[in-house]
């Protein structure tokens, strides 16, 4: 079921086809710096969703040597020791129903607690990736935050703190759409990561991630569409006016 599942070879590939991309039409430019750390970005997460499809096995040995050991506990307690010699101390501690629910409940906690110790070192790993991921969406962000098509409207005047802005509109329009590319891009890398772990939580941060990317890329998209077909004619000269 080759369409079912998220290929990570494929994402990194059209990782790396963005970066050649933004690179060819924008060489040295912050937003080809992006795309080539979003290819190592991608790299980096196919081999963490390669690892926590894995179990971890140094972990498991370490969880069936805790319960075997307390399994040892209550049957040495419950074999080894003669009640009719135990002091009043030790049998206080274990009279009444209870002190024996009561042990119970604790032992059911300390069996949940490291029968789900695995999935909540994956979720800490997992959590860890997406921050990484939230921040490179917010940094694409910034570097099409000063892109405005409201330059090219005819009755634009530039103040002297206004940003230099040096590009046409059909530059401008292919800068925003790399920018919303990336953006896509990054939801992607943050499904990896779902595919991967089956986490309520680690799907609920990747939902938000997700939501997050989509948002700004509708933003960016609303710049594209202000940008009319005769601003195509216009260009920015190195004052920042209109030409």
């Amino acid at each position: 079921m080759p369409f079912r599942r998220l290929d990570p070879a494929r994402i990194i590939a059209t990782a790396e086809t963005l970066a050649s991309r933004v690179s060819e039409r924008f060489p040295e430019s912050g937003l080809s710096r992006i795309a080539a750390e979003m290819v190592s970005l991608a790299r980096d997460t196919e081999k963490t969703a390669s690892d926590l499809e894995q179990p971890v096995w140094w972990l498991r040995i370490l969880v069936m040597a805790s319960i075997f050991a307390g399994m040892m506990v209550f049957i040495f307690v419950g074999t080894f020791l003669s009640f009719d010699r135990m002091t009043s101390a030790a049998f206080d501690f274990v009279q009444g129903v209870e002190a024996v629910i009561n042990m119970l409940v604790l032992l059911g906690i300390g069996l949940f607690t490291l029968v789900s110790l695995e999935e909540r070192f994956k979720r800490r790993r997992v959590l860890k990736s997406l921050h990484e991921l939230r921040s490179i969406i917010h940094v694409v962000d910034m570097h099409q935050l000063t892109k405005d098509p409201v330059v090219f409207t005819s009755d634009f005047v530039p103040t002297p703190s206004s940003p230099k802005r040096l590009m046409g509109a059909p530059d401008l329009k292919r800068y925003l759409d790399y920018c919303s590319e990336l953006l896509s891009l990054s939801g992607k890398l943050a499904a990896l990561h779902a595919q991967s772990v089956n986490d309520r939580d680690v799907v609920e941060a990747v939902n938000d991630i997700e939501n997050l990317a989509a948002n700004l890329s509708r933003k960016i998209w609303q710049k594209i569409a202000m940008i009319d077909p005769g601003a195509s004619r216009r260009t920015i000269d190195k004052t920042g006016n209109t030409a």
